[in-house]
């Protein structure tokens, strides 16, 4: 809700009270194009063409309503993932779980350590942090898990590999390098036609929050969304290269795929695989980016997928 808020001013009621109910998931009885199109129009600002996509937007929208590969809803199982990932890249960059569990009132707390993440495996937003047991207020937990459990995260922004993830919940490891409160997020842009944008997030989720660009060789990018970036170029992370190797070796293979990581300790681990970064609805500035990054994503033949 806080990014509507920023765009509010911007359009009118009409539109506003529609993008809230579709945040909530409501208008499940317009058609997934349709429905798409005028969320575009909104959150984007101009008449979307998905029958011959050319921007980034565009061409992410058209994946979403029309590439539907059975391996994407196990790709977006934070659970499943880590498996995924793992395979790839070696389980010592993936954060360890304490295991996973259909419902709240199963989960033993006991067998925790003093700090964990609780997290549902089928959406974003769905995280529940404790850095102390003593404190930790699991009634609070509970309602914010099972509210996410009951969510179809797919009906929001019509993303179809969440469709049919299992709502459970993951337990897992409490991350942090000693020096941020929120560990800085990197997440690399791979493109299957032009290489490779990364997306650093310091203060993720935060009031504090600052989102910046760079490009394979750590050049600042004269690019933003509706976001704040940084007042100082950020510093490189110590394992960027070997991020980006990471990066490289996970999105093989698709038109586009964004990878996430942390720098843990100098360790580098995995965070998540995202199909349609921004849901395909974020505007791009100068808006030319939005061509631009199009431009690296060649999209699958219909007939093929």
């Amino acid at each position: 809700m806080r990014r509507l808020e920023k765009i509010k001013k911007y359009i009118t009621d009409s539109d506003y009270r529609f993008l809230v109910a579709a945040a909530r998931g409501k208008h499940r009885d317009i058609p997934d194009e349709e429905y798409c199109k005028r969320l575009f129009r909104v959150r984007v600002g101009y008449e979307p063409d998905f029958m011959h996509p050319k921007t980034f937007n565009e061409k992410l929208n058209w994946l979403k309503l029309n590439d539907h590969k059975e391996i994407y809803t196990s790709m977006v199982d934070k659970y499943e993932a880590k498996n995924i990932a793992a395979k790839k890249i070696g389980s010592e960059h993936i954060i360890p779980s304490y295991g996973v569990w259909d419902r709240f009132e199963d989960i033993d707390f006991s067998q925790f350590p003093e700090q964990f993440v609780m997290k549902c495996t089928h959406d974003s937003g769905g995280l529940v942090i404790c850095r102390d047991k003593k404190s930790f207020d699991k009634r609070n937990a509970r309602e914010k898990i099972e509210l996410s459990l009951a969510r179809n995260y797919f009906w929001s922004n019509r993303e179809w590999p969440y469709k049919n993830v299992k709502p459970r919940i993951l337990v897992e490891k409490y991350m942090h390098d000693g020096c941020n409160s929120v560990l800085p997020v990197y997440k690399f842009f791979n493109f299957n036609n032009g290489g490779t944008i990364l997306q650093v997030i310091h203060g993720d989720k935060t009031s504090e929050e600052r989102i910046d660009y760079f490009d394979e060789q750590w050049h600042w990018l004269d690019l933003h969304q509706n976001f704040k970036t940084s007042e100082e170029m950020p510093a490189k992370p110590k394992k960027f290269s070997e991020m980006l190797h990471y990066a490289k070796i996970l999105s093989d293979g698709f038109p586009f795929l964004r990878t996430d990581f942390y720098e843990v300790n100098d360790t580098v681990y995995f965070s998540e695989f995202t199909f349609y970064s921004d849901a395909g609805f974020e505007r791009f500035h100068p808006d030319t980016w939005d061509m631009e990054l199009g431009n690296r994503i060649i999209l699958p033949d219909a007939n093929t997928i």
